[in-house]
């Protein structure tokens, strides 16, 4: 392992030094990972990762989605778009990432999610090495957000650590409430040398009171209970545009770009902007994370 992640580096080295010394170098930007997580399914974390790529499309910056839920990708639905290629093909070396990564109308790229494939961990010594160099070229965007699978799952704690930001979304609804607690606990007690930046969006409401009631409560409770601060980020209306925009398979910063669940997602990225990258974050250290390379 140790010798491979050397040749890895030593590969790096040279494309570095193949460079034209005669320009001066630039301080090279870190690209934000921003994982997208949830306790249950069905409280909009897709919708919410999409619409936030294009919310911070419209800052000028270069955004790519990876669809990380492994088993039940769907990503590409909320764009509709029927990708030929996944995941699961650069994880079996049969595509490159830059093969199966679309680019939509939007201004936004979608990496589609391996449907059908159970865990990183499962992959031998030589996919794990080629799927780094895959992921590796994806560094040129500004921001990657990866939307995970519901719960916790072992994929979507991997994710989580190799995040410089994850974004918890819950709903007002008890159970909502509840399973996002339980991730919080989870990702507390499972991963070392928690340091990313640890945020909370309360999706579907109806009101900023009940939003910050929900937030209040949990924010309390993680501190109290798991010694963990949990940044309340914002929240997005139950509105009638979202619904509207799912059905025609549109992402509703494009279908309703006034509407309040629109603003509210472009308050919430304008909040994670003014946020710094975490030191010793990036890309570098998503992929170590992923892979402890």
């Amino acid at each position: 392992m140790e010798d491979q992640a050397e040749k890895l580096r030593e590969m790096m080295r040279a494309r570095a030094g193949s460079a034209d010394i005669s320009t001066p170098s630039k301080p090279k930007k870190k690209t934000r990972i921003i994982t997208v997580a949830s306790g249950k399914g069905g409280v909009g974390k897709t919708n919410m990762s999409v619409n936030m790529a294009l919310a911070y499309v419209r800052l000028g910056k270069k955004v790519v989605v990876m669809d990380a839920d492994l088993g039940l990708a769907n990503v590409n639905v909320m764009v509709k778009m029927i990708p030929k290629f996944s995941l699961y093909h650069v994880i079996r070396k049969q595509k490159t990432m830059k093969e199966i990564t679309v680019e939509t109308e939007y201004g936004i790229s979608i990496v589609p999610g391996a449907s059908g494939f159970s865990k990183i961990a499962n992959l031998s010594e030589d996919e794990r090495q080629n799927f780094i160099e895959e992921l590796n070229t994806l560094q040129n965007a500004d921001i990657i957000i990866i939307d995970t699978s519901a719960g916790v799952h072992s994929n979507v704690l991997d994710f989580i650590a190799a995040a410089d930001d994850v974004v918890i979304i819950t709903t007002p609804e008890p159970t909502a409430i509840t399973d996002a607690y339980g991730l919080i606990k989870i990702i507390a007690t499972e991963i070392d040398n928690l340091n990313m930046g640890l945020k909370l969006v309360v999706n579907s409401v109806h009101s900023y009171a009940e939003a910050k009631t929900v937030a209040d409560r949990m924010t309390t409770i993680a501190g109290q209970f798991l010694n963990l601060k949990l940044e309340y980020l914002g929240c997005v209306f139950d509105d009638k545009s979202v619904g509207q925009a799912v059905l025609k398979q549109k992402p509703f910063m494009v279908d309703s770009p006034r509407c309040e669940a629109s603003k509210n997602v472009q308050h919430i990225v304008n909040r994670l902007e003014k946020t710094d990258v975490r030191e010793g974050g990036g890309f570098g250290t998503m992929v170590k994370r992923l892979f402890g390379t």
